[in-house]
């Protein structure tokens, strides 16, 4: 079972050191199991980390390496998810799991895309992000409800989710629980809203830890504790209102606040409790963890760049990457190797740093297309550290040193500069040209597309 919230920062979590916010279910979780302070994306936004989530491989290998939007300007039809790519609930339905989507997709939403088509017995849910028109509620492949109330949304997934627990009880079942929150607008029940104490957004993070709570009194009354593997982790760093933990930057920067995400795993009996785990590793290892505890054999036809995670989550073994890597646009933008991160691009540490509380949201609540609260976090509440060296190509992080990313090290250590630009260098040989050249006209500076 994999419980993916959207946007939630690396600080967001009470265990994560959330000076405010409170999530005891989690909090629980993470003392049952292992909860890591390590876990990368590969890119700092929705649909990419989500396509490498489900295949185990880098967004220049899956091929969704941009943010489908039936609303934007680019990607707004046509592209996702390619019928090639072996996705890990077809790879489990074919094993004989009952498989369901409940959540955010967006691989893609065009009819051959959908998650029904793509290994997912069932599905309910948005098919992009809840801040793109037309915010539409898909049961299956028919549309159930538009304008959807979005304070409903984390309620609705829980209630489907468990009801598919229910259902599948005597047979194995993987659940996939892309949540739509804390990604823009917020919104929470009205169990949940205006009760945190923490605004909005802790009313938001409060009613997420509730539904885990909810699944986990769930396995536990059919007895199915025991026999279930459960991980929660993010897609990426924060918006605005978000916590990154004192990390430097948020969503859709290569900064450690747009990469690092919380992730805990929980299986009593195979998973040690009361774990904290400072191994390197990555969504992208996810897809090769849970085959090998299904006893389903890793696709030998294709790059996986994933590893299997059992023995960091069990032993707390070293990491098996030689090197982590990540994506921005159409390029690669960090190599992550060891203690040491070198940004080949630079990268802004706060979006819409020229904006304030008086920001308009093209894609805010109007209360007739997007139904949520009015009263949505701003760009003057940023999540991450806006302090440090000015940002600049092949700047160079120690980051047991400097996790905050404060400090360019790149003149004192130009051995390690070199060495990781030559990963970066290998790594960039197996970006498609098709990717690499996207946007790119004769006597024209490159373009990349802008993904928030």
């Amino acid at each position: 079972m994999f419980i993916l919230a959207d946007d939630l920062g690396y600080g967001d979590l009470e265990c994560y050191g959330h000076p405010q916010f409170k999530t005891p279910n989690l909090n629980r979780m993470a003392a049952e199991g292992a909860r890591l302070t390590q876990f990368n994306v590969p890119v700092p936004y929705c649909a990419p980390s989500r396509a490498t989530l489900l295949t185990g491989r880098y967004p220049w290998r899956h091929g969704v390496w941009f943010n489908p939007a039936p609303d934007g300007k680019q990607f707004r039809s046509g592209v996702g998810i390619a019928d090639s790519e072996v996705l890990l609930s077809e790879l489990l339905k074919e094993n004989g799991y009952a498989t369901l989507c409940v959540g955010k997709w967006h691989l893609g939403h065009d009819p051959q895309f959908y998650p029904t088509r793509h290994g997912f017995d069932d599905y309910l849910g948005i098919l992009y992000s809840n801040d793109m028109r037309p915010v539409n509620l898909i049961k299956g492949e028919k549309v159930i409800e538009y304008p959807v109330i979005q304070a409903n949304l984390t309620k609705r997934y829980t209630q489907r989710a468990v009801e598919f627990i229910r259902e599948n009880q005597q047979k194995p079942f993987f659940l996939y629980l892309p949540h739509a929150m804390p990604h823009k607008p917020l919104a929470a029940s009205e169990d949940f809203y205006k009760k945190s104490g923490a605004g909005l957004y802790g009313d938001v993070i409060a009613e997420l830890d509730w539904s885990v709570g909810e699944i986990f009194k769930t396995l536990k009354d059919l007895k199915l504790d025991e026999n279930t593997f459960v991980i929660f982790a993010s897609d990426n760093g924060p918006w605005f209102g978000g916590n990154t933990a004192g990390l430097s930057g948020m969503k859709s920067t290569s900064w450690e606040g747009g990469l690092r995400v919380p992730m805990i795993a929980r299986w009593p009996g195979k998973i040690p409790p009361r774990q904290v785990i400072e191994t390197v590793c990555g969504s992208i290892d996810v897809f090769p963890t849970i085959l090998k505890q299904a006893g389903i054999k890793v696709p030998e036809d294709r790059v996986i760049d994933g590893k299997d995670l059992f023995p960091v989550l069990t032993k707390q073994a070293p990491t098996q990457h030689e090197a982590l890597f990540s994506m921005k646009g159409n390029s690669l933008f960090t190599v992550r190797s060891g203690p040491w991160k070198l940004h080949i691009k630079p990268s802004p540490r706060q979006l819409l740093a020229n904006q304030g509380k008086d920001w308009i949201d093209p894609r805010g609540p109007d209360g007739v297309t997007i139904i949520a609260p009015y009263e949505q976090a701003m760009p003057d509440q940023p999540p991450g550290l806006l302090t440090g060296d000015k940002p600049v190509p092949m700047m160079l992080f120690n980051l047991e040193e400097d996790p905050a990313e404060q400090h360019n090290v790149a003149q004192a250590h130009p051995e390690v500069v070199a060495r990781l630009q030559k990963l970066f260098e290998e790594m960039q040989t197996q970006v498609p040209e098709s990717i690499r050249n996207f946007g790119q006209q004769p006597g024209k500076k490159k373009s990349s597309p802008k993904n928030y």
